[in-house]
């Protein structure tokens, strides 16, 4: 029992000291010995220290805890807030996407580090952050099962009232009303009065829709045209009989597919063919920082994606140690990752060359421009059937034409052209890529 008085005692003084989360430690001691305590206990300290298990369930317990934006990778210094996904005051569970932030290169959500209530938004929708800006309150502790029980008690009391609605129909006669929306009416001069502005949307052509750009797509039309401005281009192209190819993945597709579980395409080919080449051309694989050239020991291919929100370029890391049902398997998941809009920032970094198909699309031939600060991109295009010279005689075969944009600032024309020629060579016969 005196055991028991002295953590009374070290739990009443907790309580004055105003730490309650500390108390609780003390409470699991006091349950099971409440009932046992001496009366002169009980007078001397007030009751409320053995009705301390309530703490749980009052506001009293929770923490305000705000959320800032996080370190989101290297490359990044800010954001712009997307959309807010969360109401103010709403309960949210943990790991529940509250908002989401767009960068540069991705979309990246931002979810509630514990549950609670977002009590409070210190951005709005538009605004650019920086890193460690706060973003929103929340009060965390306490329980949601309160609202949801509410909410399910007044839907079990709907099915009732959804009788007694009946009777109430003709209370549509207060539609009435409708003459005050007529006094709108008059804004519609302001409006005109707005159309001076440029920026306001009211100024927009008749039959125009003006809509503000993503950050992605902003950062990826500076970025290109920084490019442009940075990089002496230039473009050089061959074409590639795709007859071997496709011969080989009309063989073995199903097979390939029932063993890896993995479509077997022509992306995987391309990407060994690639790693290949930047072993006999390493210029191509390399990058000007400064008044050095950086050389890379490894070929990480950027793979460019249409995603919903622009184009992207997740990382196929590793090509050259990596078997075609690796680099496949990656490419899948990658695009599905665009698609579903789940890439993270880390899945686009890094990269030292690009590949960029547009021959889903059916393009023809196009000059493809560089990603920096890469200094190549590879361009595939559509396999058409064509007319070619073969041994002398004129026959039909699909072919692809490919087109190789470098910057001439360190790759030159023979280095160039000679990449183009062994991805050629890779891809029309495979051997080669074994071969190494």
């Amino acid at each position: 029992m005196a055991s028991l008085a002295r953590t009374v005692v070290r739990t009443a003084s907790v309580l004055r000291a105003g730490a309650p989360t500390a108390a609780l430690r003390c409470k699991s001691l006091l349950q099971n010995n409440v009932n046992s305590c001496p009366v002169a206990i009980k007078k001397a300290y007030p009751c409320s220290i053995f009705s301390l298990r309530t703490l749980q369930t009052t506001s009293r317990c929770a923490d305000d805890l705000t959320v800032n934006l996080p370190q989101l990778s290297e490359s990044i210094s800010e954001g712009e807030v997307g959309t807010i996904e969360i109401e103010t005051g709403s309960w949210v569970n943990q790991d529940d996407v509250v908002m989401q932030i767009e960068t540069d290169k991705t979309t990246v959500p931002i979810p509630a580090p514990e549950a609670g209530v977002v009590v409070e938004y210190f951005v709005e929708e538009g605004d650019t952050i920086g890193l460690n800006a706060p973003l929103f309150k929340m009060e965390t502790g306490g329980e949601a099962p309160a609202e949801s029980s509410s909410s399910s008690s007044t839907q079990a009391s709907e099915p009732a009232p959804v009788k007694s609605a009946a009777p109430e129909a003709p209370k549509p006669a207060a539609a009435p009303p409708p003459p005050p929306p007529s006094k709108p009416a008059p804004p519609a001069p302001s409006a005109q009065q707005t159309g001076g502005e440029s920026d306001s949307p009211a100024s927009s052509p008749v039959g125009t829709t003006r809509v503000k750009m993503t950050r992605m797509r902003q950062v990826t039309a500076s970025r290109l045209k920084e490019s442009q401005n940075v990089a002496a281009f230039l473009t050089t192209f061959n074409e590639i009989d795709m007859s071997t190819i496709m011969a080989i993945r009309s063989k073995y597709k199903d097979e390939f597919l029932k063993k890896h579980d993995v479509k077997f395409g022509f992306m995987s080919v391309f990407c060994k063919a690639v790693a290949n080449a930047c072993k006999a051309e390493p210029a191509v694989n390399a990058f000007i920082d400064g008044k050095d050239i950086v050389y890379h020991d490894f070929v990480n291919i950027s793979v460019a994606v249409a995603a919903p929100k622009g184009l992207v370029t997740p990382v196929i890391r590793n090509v050259e140690n990596k078997t075609f049902k690796d680099v496949e398997a990656d490419i899948a998941e990658m695009s599905t990752k665009a698609r579903e809009g789940k890439l993270a920032v880390e899945d686009m970094d890094g990269g030292t060359i690009t590949i960029s198909n547009g021959g889903v699309f059916g393009s023809l031939m196009g000059t493809p421009i560089i990603n920096p600060p890469q200094s190549a991109v590879l361009g595939m295009h559509g396999i058409f059937e064509r007319p070619v010279a073969v041994d002398g005689e004129v026959v039909i075969r699909p072919m692809m034409y490919v087109a190789l944009t470098y910057d001439h600032r360190l790759i030159d024309g023979r280095e160039a052209v000679t990449f183009l020629r062994k991805v050629k060579e890779g891809v029309e016969d495979p051997n080669w890529l074994l071969l190494g």
